[in-house]
């Protein structure tokens, strides 16, 4: 495809007006003011008309449970140790293989319709989660989690032979779409044990691991409490979990001392401003962190602590609430929410070529129509992004250079028969209960 004349935000995510963009075999094949030569542009087929659009990095969500479609609108009014053990642990005991495949499915459709092309997922049946990605054509960071409470090692535990067989069945797939992670679920449902020896193994096999940390100020103090003073971040660099490349996932109760080894260690944090208002956890300290070099991305987290996958409201609350919560209008500024949601995404994937508008890079693309009067004036392109703009002003989302959504379709995936399906699924899952 050639995107002709279209509006840009290019690698440093500064605008450019009436650009050129050319895309060939999954990549970024030309970037310009002016359109290619003779020949070379009829060789990217497709000329695309771009006047009233603006063409940017597609988005990377940092941490999601694609699954828990199934449970939009179910777990509702719950703080987070109640909304688990009371809501959501019991419902997701009844939760098939397949029902996990056509969550994400639809989670996949969600998140294509709003820019969305990558997602890391923590789950179970992570197979099926896989199967569902590579169908709507998407990319997928996934983890099988640890949940090891008593004394077991990783041995002991059926999650060891399923990393394995995900490393050995899935690693790769796609083209590289698909990225095998460990995960630990939280400190507070497993054991000393189980998570040294998932670092271990974590090392040994050349994988990265996610992990929820500090996402309430219960869990913080309770694993002081257990753990002589150690606060879970700390908790985990002593077992040797942030050897390997981490997305530690809320981090809203950490201490300076806990930021200052976030920043060593390399972490990246991915916050998750909806679903900590929506839990009644907090603020993640995302203004500490980005002053000290965290690398601050952005997720959504599951759909029964968020309700949605439009990764744009995730991105107007993180560019917004500090500035409210500090009193500094100069907070995490539009720019940083933006890297949060692209490129430092990626990056915290190992997604290196992705996330950014460059020759080389791969052709993860959206589109938003501008053309609405909720754009004008372009007085600043990038800030209309972040304070003006919506996940419904998308209207083509290009995964490797594949359009996974286009003007309301969905070319690689049966949107109404998800709807159904997941529809299905979860009056079951209740009349169970």
């Amino acid at each position: 495809m050639l995107f002709a004349n279209i509006d840009l935000l290019d690698e440093n995510l500064d605008f450019r007006r009436s650009w050129w963009v050319g895309v060939r075999e999954g990549r970024i094949a030309y970037v310009g003011d002016a359109a290619p030569a003779g020949e070379d542009a009829e060789e990217f087929g497709e000329v695309y008309d771009g006047r009233g659009k603006l063409l940017m990095p597609a988005f990377y969500n940092a941490h999601s449970h694609a699954p828990m479609t199934l449970l939009r609108g179910y777990a509702e009014n719950l703080p987070l140790q109640a909304w688990l053990n009371d809501a959501v642990f019991p419902f997701e005991a009844k939760i098939t293989p397949e029902d996990c495949y056509w969550g994400t499915l639809l989670a996949c459709a969600e998140m294509a319709r709003y820019g969305c092309v990558s997602f890391s997922d923590m789950y179970y049946h992570m197979d099926q989660v896989a199967r569902a990605a590579l169908d709507a054509g998407m990319k997928l960071n996934l983890s099988d989690t640890l949940i090891a409470f008593g004394e077991a090692g990783l041995g002991d535990l059926p999650v060891d032979a399923e990393n394995r067989q995900l490393v050995h069945d899935l690693q790769g797939a796609g083209d590289g779409r698909i990225v095998v992670d460990c995960n630990i679920h939280a400190e507070y449902t497993t054991n000393p044990r189980a998570v040294a020896d998932l670092a271990a193994f974590a090392r040994e096999q050349g994988l990265r691991i996610q992990v929820h940390v500090s996402e309430t100020q219960l869990e913080h103090e309770e694993c002081k409490q257990r753990h002589g003073g150690l606060t879970p971040v700390r908790y985990f660099d002593s077992l040797g979990v942030f050897d390997v490349p981490v997305t530690a996932a809320h981090c809203v109760w950490v201490d300076d001392g806990d930021i200052d080894i976030l920043a060593e260690r390399g972490v990246f944090v991915a916050a998750n401003p909806a679903s900590n208002m929506k839990l009644g956890s907090g603020f993640a300290p995302v203004p500490k962190m980005l002053e000290r070099g965290v690398r601050v991305c952005l997720g959504t987290d599951g759909m029964a602590s968020n309700n949605n996958h439009d990764l744009m409201q995730d991105l107007y609350l993180l560019a917004l609430l500090y500035k409210g919560s500090t009193g500094d209008p100069a907070q995490v500024t539009p720019k940083q929410a933006l890297a949060a949601a692209t490129r430092m995404g990626a990056l915290s994937q190992g997604r290196e070529d992705c996330g950014y508008v460059a020759v080389g890079a791969r052709a993860d693309l959206c589109v938003l129509d501008t053309s609405g009067p909720s754009w004008a004036p372009m007085t600043n392109p990038l800030v209309n992004v972040v304070y003006a703009g919506h996940g419904a002003d998308v209207c083509l989302t290009m995964c490797d250079g594949q359009v996974v959504y286009r003007d309301g379709a969905w070319p690689t995936l049966d949107v109404e028969r998800a709807k159904a399906e997941v529809e299905a699924r979860t009056k079951r899952i209740i009349a169970e209960l």
